[in-house]
């Protein structure tokens, strides 16, 4: 046996006996069948045993195996009780790093709120932010690179994982302060016939916007696409382009009274803005204090959106991810003043 043993394979091994078959202890380490077999080949290889033989559908340990899984059970055990079960876990005392995978977006409305209540509970921490998507963001996950990661994942096969709704979100259109459709609303055919800013991102391209537009045959007229959203404001107001972002991100624009909110002309898409976490990390003392206090700070219960966005739908029922509210059409402004009561009030200067 060499003596460069990965120590990492007893958990596969472990895994293997108590599932009973390859796909099943691929599913329950959150990783590929491909890429389970490989790392078996590799054990195989190191212990110089076959370790599991085909037997009545099930994969059976060879004598060899059965002394390193029971070996590997009490080594696991020992690192589950010994190190990862932290009964004392205290925040105040936590000196490292909070890595958490989110959007630019993202980090300017869940970063600062973030920061507050960390600061205050947990002093010695230092928060990065990482920018991750897809499959990279899912192997930074399990491999315990990111934390957490917070936002809206179109991309991410989420079934491996953990995860947590926060809020229920949807969009809205911005325009520039004095654009014709203020006074005579944003109708389904003025939408069409408009010009719109897009954002080139992966999120964007696979979101909930574009799938709900393309269910309704719905097609813009892209006069320009860009693959920053803090690009968009000084597009817009320069402009009569209209784009359809967050109402998150439509609220923080509009709040200098350059950009008007406006509903879409259509029954309004909303999504989960979700917190997601390896499978691994589930009982992990600082990942579960850590996840505590992002649904503490972000829920449906604190969604500072809610209100604009009835002002602009009406009211919606609990949970309702997509489509329309209950007997509720989306509202259009009838007037220049019926819309721009939505923009959002500017916020108070801090005197400190």
């Amino acid at each position: 046996m060499s003596r460069d043993f990965d120590l990492n394979l007893v958990r596969l091994l472990v895994a293997i006996a108590e599932a009973g078959t390859v796909s099943a202890a691929a599913r329950r380490l959150g990783m590929t069948q491909p890429g389970l077999s490989t790392a078996l080949a590799r054990a195989r290889r190191q212990l110089g045993d076959e370790l599991f033989l085909h037997a009545g559908g099930a994969m059976r340990p060879t004598a060899r195996a059965r002394r390193a899984i029971d070996a590997g059970r009490a080594v696991l055990d020992l690192v589950q009780h010994g190190i990862l079960e932290q009964q004392d876990f205290d925040p105040a005392r936590w000196q490292g790093d909070v890595r958490i995978a989110m959007q630019d977006v993202s980090e300017a409305f869940f970063l600062p709120r973030l920061l507050a209540q960390l600061g205050r509970a947990a002093p010695g921490v230092t928060v990065r932010s990482i920018d991750a998507t897809g499959a990279a963001l899912q192997a930074a996950l399990a491999g315990g690179e990111v934390d957490l990661a917070i936002g809206y994942f179109p991309d991410l096969d989420l079934r491996p994982y953990a995860r947590q709704r926060l809020y229920l979100h949807t969009y809205a259109c911005i325009v520039r302060e004095g654009h014709p459709v203020v006074a005579a609303g944003l109708d389904l055919a003025a939408y069409r016939s408009l010009g719109h800013v897009l954002i080139s991102s992966a999120v964007a391209q696979l979101g909930a916007l574009r799938r709900a537009l393309a269910a309704r045959r719905v097609e813009r007229r892209v006069v320009v696409e860009v693959p920053h959203v803090l690009a968009i404001p000084p597009i817009v107001e320069a402009t009569d382009l209209v784009a359809t972002v967050p109402l998150a991100v439509a609220e923080h624009f509009a709040r200098d009274g350059r950009l008007v909110v406006l509903p879409v002309p259509f029954a309004p898409t909303r999504f989960e803005v979700l917190q997601c976490w390896h499978r691994a990390f589930q009982r992990d003392p600082r990942n579960a204090w850590l996840r505590r206090q992002v649904a503490g700070l972000f829920n449906d219960q604190s969604d500072r959106w809610r209100a604009l966005e009835e002002s602009l739908y009406g009211r919606r029922e609990p949970g309702r991810a997509a489509g329309r509210p209950a007997g509720v059409s989306p509202r259009r402004p009838r007037s220049p003043a019926a819309a721009t009561p939505r923009r959002p009030r500017r916020p108070p200067r801090s005197r400190g």
